[in-house]
């Protein structure tokens, strides 16, 4: 398995999301990708599934500290004593101690950036969470949330994959010391997996589409994942991806696709992105 090391923290590069995943359906998926040698889980307040989450945590017997769980608090909970109460309900949800990531998930521009982020330092600093971080922050937004945090940030979880053109967002949070947590890694499949490049990588290596673009993520500096599955067999596959390399001409091409400029989570209250 690859870390990532940002700001102080050692994030798993591949992670397991949950969103969508409710019920048996999610905890008994949590426990097979544990056992399956996940440490990294992905959650959010807004996914209501956090004692789903909590509960296979709890039944796969792993020590806390071999597990790195990260969630997040949603944009309508941003101002201090919101954030910090819907903390504290993640960690009683989830039945943990402590976090080791916890994200404002997306940014508010009704509740002031540095009451945000003053409450986030205040999450670490009373131990409900080891490390703090952003999701769906730009360039500039970014830059805001760092100058006003006393503490690092470690992470910005964003839509990205081989249609989407995040370099701006990927060199700012290098430059930050930060990880990029890639969510929506596979597109949602689409049409990505039938791309010319990513099939002639896949003959190439003897390896699925699926694995050949997570190891497009992981291969690049500072850049993680978070691929979600319905299907306890994928597990394993989505893993696979760390004992190959691609060639610099096989990333170049699936790179280049990042021209269609294609975003998939884009709401009325997202912020606004960087142009390509």
């Amino acid at each position: 398995m690859k870390f990532i090391e940002a700001n102080g923290a050692r994030i798993p590069a591949l992670g397991l999301g949950t969103w969508t995943l409710a019920g048996a359906t999610c905890a008994d998926l949590v426990l097979s990708a544990i056992e399956t040698g996940y440490t990294h889980i992905d959650t959010a307040a807004m996914y209501e599934n956090e004692e789903d989450v909590g509960r296979a945590v709890e039944r796969s017997g792993a020590r806390r500290a071999d597990l790195f769980v990260t969630t997040k608090v949603w944009w309508t909970d941003l101002a201090p004593d919101d954030l910090l109460r819907s903390a504290r309900h993640s960690l009683e949800r989830l039945k943990l101690e402590y976090l080791d990531l916890l994200l404002i998930h997306w940014p508010n521009p009704a509740v002031p950036l540095q009451d945000s982020i003053e409450a986030l330092n205040e999450a670490q600093r009373s131990g409900l969470t080891r490390h703090i971080g952003v999701s769906n922050f730009p360039t500039d937004l970014l830059a805001r949330a760092v100058a006003c945090s006393a503490a690092p940030l470690v992470a910005n979880q964003v839509e990205h994959h081989p249609y989407i053109d995040q370099t701006k967002v990927h060199q700012a949070c290098r430059s930050h010391g930060m990880a990029m947590i890639s969510y929506c890694p596979l597109a949602r499949g689409g049409g990505l997996f039938g791309e010319p490049a990513v099939v002639a990588a896949a003959k190439a290596h003897a390896r699925s589409p699926a694995q050949i673009v997570l190891r497009w993520h992981v291969q690049q500096d500072g850049i993680g994942v978070i691929p979600r599955t319905t299907k306890a067999e994928r597990l394993a596959e989505n893993a696979a991806v760390f004992d190959f390399a691609l060639s610099e001409g096989e990333m170049a091409s699936i790179s280049a696709l990042t021209r269609a400029n294609q975003r998939i989570c884009d709401y009325g209250f997202s912020p606004r992105w960087d142009a390509p």
